[in-house]
């Protein structure tokens, strides 16, 4: 006799089928995330120094957003949104795992946050494997080690890969070719039947590594190696692109590629700056469009429309109700902070509403604690050290250089309100001052030198003098004590 559990999932399983008996399957879903991939790192969003050809055929057949935002600009809460349809704020996982040390060059202490996806949130994985579609995780996870990995959170096939190996004639410089490679077996195996591949790559993250051949074909470009490891990421989209084609699951598969976050505009480690958000105001770490603002490829055949370019924001919290919606899977809209993207997808348009973010935190690229709000073309950023107010106009400022805070108060009032109210309502971590807070260090690290005001020279080689010592006092403030 079947439990409720397992009674519930078998009605599901027949609403689904019965949803698409007339037409076709349930569609398939291939979900590509890059790491740490800018906003303008391709071809078809305008970057002439880098060369993407897969990805701008994908584009060409589906829908690009130019107003696509990751849920936190940064890795680890912006894939937990993914995942879970929640805000990062409403989880308390609002920086990556396991953050960045508390250090005397902050006015405020971060908070502590959650150390893994909580096993109790239903994940996208979980709702499509209780529908009848075989899942896979096959790259970078970062939302919890063991017990909370991708086994427990309803992935049936998991390989991680390798985040970083040796260019060679068979592998590029992170392990795209390894889990691309497995992509193509998982595809293979399962081509009878509905799934969800969840593909995340570790390129470009840092360090950087590509083939030699490829970093001199791109010698004149910002960044050379760089440039290199994002046409190799292209061409490994492009190679799971073709084995749906010759499997013929390309009219039946929804294919979404997108980043963690906004690309890193500075100088990290032991590598120079690996690209640049032009226009856009800063990078990763930030709440500016630099640090926020992701490239959204999407393409389902016959359902969205080819080569449509949308400028409707969305966000990343959005992808849990929108593969639900679009796969048929019952789901109470309420229990997500996103929307679904169906009806923008189908060539419609989508109820304008308020994007919000809580990012309590110091980060490795300068960024500080401060949250946002987005309504219409109107942004504020309220900074936590002291309250004060940025208010950019976004329809003639992209570039978020002209404050508005002092010539619209009322606005920056009525949109200050709305982001603490849902800051209250999700249950947002607040800072704390910090006891050994030490000014000399912020006055070093933020005052003198402001990274998210980091305009891009010819190329990153030619910027590596004027950053390296900002770069050593960030690192140096977080230096562990040698015992």
């Amino acid at each position: 006799m079947l439990g409720l559990r397992e009674l519930f999932t078998a009605v599901l399983i027949c609403l689904t089928s019965a949803t698409f008996a007339a037409e076709q399957q349930p569609p398939n879903v291939v979900f590509i995330l890059a790491d740490d991939l800018g906003i303008n790192d391709l071809s078809c969003y305008g970057r002439e120094d880098q060369a993407t050809p897969r990805l701008d055929r994908l584009a060409a057949e589906g829908m690009r957003f130019t107003s696509a935002y990751c849920a936190q600009p940064i890795c680890s809460p912006s894939r937990a949104a993914i995942m879970s349809g929640l805000a990062p704020a409403r989880l308390h996982i609002t920086t990556f795992l396991p953050g960045r040390d508390d250090a005397p060059s902050q006015k405020l202490l971060h908070p502590k946050i959650n150390m893994h996806l909580a096993l109790e949130h239903t994940t996208l994985a979980e709702h499509l494997k209780s529908a009848g579609y075989a899942t896979a995780c096959i790259g970078k996870w970062h939302l919890g080690g063991a017990g909370f990995g991708p086994k427990e959170q309803g992935f049936e096939v998991v390989h991680a890969g390798k985040p970083n190996t040796p260019p060679s004639t068979d592998e590029g410089g992170k392990g795209e070719y390894d889990l691309t490679a497995h992509a193509i077996d998982f595809v293979q195996a399962n081509k009878d039947k509905p799934f969800f591949l969840y593909l995340p790559h570790n390129n470009p993250h840092i360090p950087l590594a590509a083939k030699p051949e490829l970093i001199a074909k791109f010698k004149d470009s910002f960044n050379p190696t760089y440039a290199a490891v994002v046409n190799t990421l292209d061409d490994s989209v492009g190679r799971l692109l073709d084995a749906l084609d010759e499997l013929k699951l390309r009219d039946n598969t929804l294919v979404v590629f997108t980043s963690d976050n906004g690309g890193v505009h500075l100088p990290e480690l032991k590598e120079d700056a690996p690209t640049h958000n032009s226009p856009f105001r800063a990078g990763k770490g930030y709440l500016y469009e630099g640090g926020l603002r992701i490239p959204l490829i999407v393409r389902l055949p016959k359902v969205v429309p080819a080569g449509k370019v949308s400028d409707t924001p969305a966000i990343n919290t959005d992808w849990l109700p929108t593969v639900l919606d679009l796969c048929g899977v019952l789901f109470e809209a309420n229990k997500s902070d996103g929307v679904s993207l169906t009806p923008l997808l189908k060539g419609g348009t989508l109820a304008a509403r308020p994007l919000l973010w809580h990012f309590p935190h110091y980060n490795n690229q300068g960024g500080r604690p401060a949250g946002a709000i987005r309504i219409g073309d109107w942004k504020l950023i309220a900074h936590y050290e002291d309250g004060r107010l940025e208010l950019f106009n976004l329809a003639v400022d992209r570039s978020e250089e002209h404050d508005l805070a002092e010539k619209e108060p009322k606005r920056a009032a009525v949109m200050q309100a709305e982001l603490v109210a849902w800051e209250a309502s999700v249950g947002a971590q607040t800072n704390s001052p910090n006891p050994d807070f030490d000014p000399v260090w912020y006055k070093r690290l933020y005052q003198d030198f402001d990274s998210s005001r980091l305009k891009p020279d010819g190329s990153a080689a030619a910027m590596r003098d004027k950053l390296s010592a900002w770069r050593a006092g960030m690192n140096a403030v977080v230096a562990k004590p040698k015992k």
